[in-house]
């Protein structure tokens, strides 16, 4: 089996789908690698390296699509100016595509569409269940841990304001207050950030155990009156509300946001559409010079007003909607990432070659399209709404 690593071409991406570390894994376990030359640039790994460890260096990414078994990727398939052609025109029938999809975001249904029509199988890494025997393929949570992180470092670097209380020689300036609205793993990772550069730390999550973890951090509980049982699905995650339930939430929020200088959206329903915690209206009643950082812009954004991909200021407010933060952290999440991935080949490969049993729960969550078909359910839900 032929695996294929391109270099990413979002722009400001980083990162890379292996390193020369899981390169020699896979080609220890009996794999052919082709890798793009300077895939692994921006992530300071040398194609020196690259073909140390085994790879073959290709020039041309297109020979690398039409050779290659398996394209393993980071992000979602893009248009590829250099060539003129969008990535999935490169890909063929059988194909075995294994990335970041986010097939049930708006933005990415024609892309996914596409990939259905071309025949080829896609696995989205977004779609790994939080369970316990798949830990180590979860790149969702890895990533998440990175843009937890590098997300607050962004808004102190937009913010107008210091984040901690300072005293100087004309007085005390009061410390800056940061609201995360989703404490999953990239959200306790913000609060912890947040409280380091000495922000008073806010949080808001409908789960009981997320908002009893964010409290364990130091951070003043939001209640957004969601009853547990409503709130909480399987394996904990969030649920996804009823447009009442949603309602109820913001009007919650609307009080606490005018407040906030900072405020960090993490929050999301596996495999669904995020939802819209934070209106335009209420973007206009924080105070100028805040910053909202929406890390769920994949998957649609919290704020009505992100704009995906893009840094915008609405109402005198900063709203990142970047949508690859982890690139900007290339080497650490391009290490974690790259196990990742190498441990989810491994775990779908026997005898050689990938393997897919429908009844797994693993397989199941990462499917989105095979036999030309899109079989992710929270993408044909979105399709459908």
């Amino acid at each position: 089996m032929i695996i294929g690593i391109p270099k990413e071409i979002m722009h400001g991406e980083g990162r890379v789908s292996a390193i020369p570390e899981t390169v020699a894994k896979l080609k220890a376990d009996g794999f052919d690698v082709l890798v793009e030359k300077s895939a692994g640039a921006g992530a300071f790994f040398s194609d020196a390296e690259y073909a140390a460890a085994g790879a073959t260096l290709l020039d041309d990414v297109a020979e690398l699509y039409k050779k290659a078994d398996v394209i393993l990727k980071v992000k979602e398939p893009q248009f590829n100016e250099a060539k003129g052609l969008h990535e999935v025109d490169m890909m063929h029938a059988g194909q075995y595509l294994i990335t970041f999809i986010h097939p049930a975001s708006p933005v990415n249904h024609e892309m996914v569409k596409k990939m259905a029509a071309q025949g080829v199988i896609s696995l989205t890494l977004d779609g790994v269940p939080r369970i316990s025997r798949a830990q180590n393929l979860d790149a969702l949570t890895s990533m998440s841990t990175c843009a937890g992180y590098k997300g607050i470092l962004m808004a102190a670097n937009d913010l107008a304001k210091f984040i901690p209380q300072i005293f100087c020689a004309v007085g005390m300036i009061k410390p800056c207050n940061a609201l995360v609205i989703g404490t999953g793993v990239a959200g306790l990772q913000a609060l912890a950030t947040a409280k380091r550069l000495g922000a008073v730390t806010y949080a808001a999550d409908i789960r009981p155990a997320a908002a009893e973890q964010a409290m364990s951090l130091g951070a003043k509980i939001v209640d957004l009156g969601v009853p547990a049982e409503e709130a909480v699905g399987a394996g904990g995650y969030a649920n996804a509300l009823s447009e009442a339930t949603l309602a109820k939430e913001r009007e919650a929020l609307k009080p606490v946001i005018k407040d906030m200088d900072i405020i960090f959206c993490s929050a999301l329903v596996p495999s669904k559409l995020a939802p819209v915690l934070i209106t335009d209206e209420m973007v206009a009643s924080m105070k100028p010079g805040s910053v909202i950082v929406d890390i769920s812009i994949d998957q649609g954004g919290n704020c009505e007003a992100t704009v995906p991909g893009e840094t915008a200021v609405k109402h005198q407010v900063t709203i990142e909607g970047i949508k690859n933060i982890p690139g900007m952290l290339p080497t650490s999440s391009t290490w974690m990432f790259a196990q990742n991935i190498y441990n989810l080949v491994k775990y779908l490969t026997k005898d050689g070659k990938i393997a897919l049993d429908m009844n797994d729960e693993i397989v199941k969550g990462v499917m989105t399209t095979i036999d030309g078909k899109i079989v992710h359910q929270g993408a044909l839900e979105a399709m459908k709404a």
